[in-house]
C-alpha cells in the first residue's frame, strides 16, 4: 500500500493525518503553503508562513487559531510538531495568498477528502492511485511491481512491529536505518545524499535492485524477527543486525558475477525534469 500519510499535488509531498474520530483530513499548512507560492527553499515557505500567520493575528483571524500542532515526518525522518489544519481552514489560508495555484488547490482538497471515502470502501483504490501517481512521474511497470512488492513486504514488517511494541516513527526509523546500513554500508541519511536527494523519499528513486535487495533485508528480518519471537525496540535490534548477511551476502555475489554495483547514486529528479520540458515543448506546438 501507498503512505496515506502523504498526498501529491502537482509533484509535490503535501503531508495529511487522517482522524478517525472526526472523520477529517488534517493537512501540513506550510507544505500547503509551499504548493502556493511554489518556493523551494523550506525555509522561505516557513517564513512567509510565519509572516501570514502573524498578519492574520492582527487581523483578529480566527484562521490562524484553529490550526492544531500535530507530530509528522519530518526531513530528517523524526516525528516533529507541525503546523496543520482541516480542508475548511486551508481554504480560509488559500484565499489569502495571491497564488495561481489557488484554485486548482482548492479542487485537490475537495478530491482527497473524495478519494478518502472511496478508499474505505475499496482499499485497492490507493494502490491503483499509486499506480497512476508513478506513471505519471515516467516509472515503467516493471519498476512499479518492483516498488509495490517492496511496500507490500514492508507493511508486514511494520505490521510485526507494531504488534510487539515497537513505537511507531522515531523507532521504526531506527530499525530501518540498521537494516539500510547493514545490508549497503550506508545509512538511509547517507544513501539519500549519494543520489543528492533532499526532502524526498528514497525508495521512490531507488533502482529495480535496489528495491529487491531492501525488501530481501527486511524480509529476512520480519521472518528471523517472528522466529525469535522478538519484542520492542531492543530485541527487534537482533534480527536487523543479526541476519544482514543474507542481503549483503546476496548483494555481493551479484556485483561480482555483474561488475555492477548495486547500491546506486542514480535518482529520477533529472530524468523527470527533461521529461517535462519535453512535455512542456509538445504542449506549445
Amino acid at each position: 500500500m501507498i503512505d496515506k500519510n502523504i498526498s501529491i499535488f502537482e509533484w509535490k509531498k503535501i503531508r495529511k493525518i487522517y482522524d478517525e474520530k472526526k472523520e477529517k483530513w488534517y493537512f501540513s499548512v506550510i507544505d500547503i503553503v509551499w504548493a502556493l507560492i511554489e518556493q523551494e527553499d523550506y525555509n522561505k515557505n516557513r517564513k512567509y508562513w510565519n509572516k501570514l500567520a502573524e498578519r492574520l493575528r492582527n487581523e483578529w483571524s480566527e484562521v490562524v487559531t484553529n490550526c492544531h500542532q500535530l507530530k509528522m515526518l519530518a526531513k530528517d525522518n523524526k516525528m516533529r510538531l507541525t503546523d496543520v489544519a482541516d480542508v475548511e481552514i486551508l481554504l480560509r489560508i488559500i484565499q489569502t495568498v495571491p497564488s495561481k495555484k489557488a484554485e486548482p488547490i482548492k479542487l485537490w482538497l475537495a478530491r482527497v477528502g473524495y478519494e478518502r471515502m472511496q478508499e474505505i470502501t475499496d482499499p485497492e483504490k490507493s494502490l491503483d492511485r499509486a499506480r497512476e501517481n508513478w506513471l505519471k512521474w515516467w516509472r515503467s511497470e516493471q519498476w512499479i511491481t518492483r516498488r509495490m512488492a517492496w511496500q507490500e513486504t514492508r507493511n508486514k514488517l511494520t505490521s510485526y512491529w507494531d504488534e510487539n511494541g515497537v513505537e511507531k516513527w522515531e523507532e521504526f526509523a531506527i530499525l530501518t536505518n540498521i537494516i539500510h546500513s547493514e545490508w549497503t554500508w550506508l545509512s538511509v541519511k547517507e544513501h539519500k545524499q549519494l543520489k543528492n536527494l533532499k526532502s524526498q523519499n528514497l525508495r521512490d528513486h531507488m533502482t529495480e535492485a535496489e528495491l529487491i535487495f531492501t525488501a530481501l533485508a527486511e524480509l529476512s528480518t520480519r521472518e528471523i524477527a517472528d522466529t525469535m519471537k522478538t519484542k520492542w525496540l531492543k530485541e527487534n535490534k537482533i534480527p536487523a543486525k543479526k541476519w544482514w548477511e543474507i542481503a549483503k551476502n546476496a548483494r555481493k555475489e551479484l556485483e561480482n558475477k555483474t561488475w555492477k554495483k548495486v547500491v546506486s547514486g542514480k535518482n529520477f529528479l533529472e530524468y523527470v525534469k527533461e521529461k517535462k520540458k519535453i512535455e512542456g515543448r509538445e504542449t506549445k506546438k
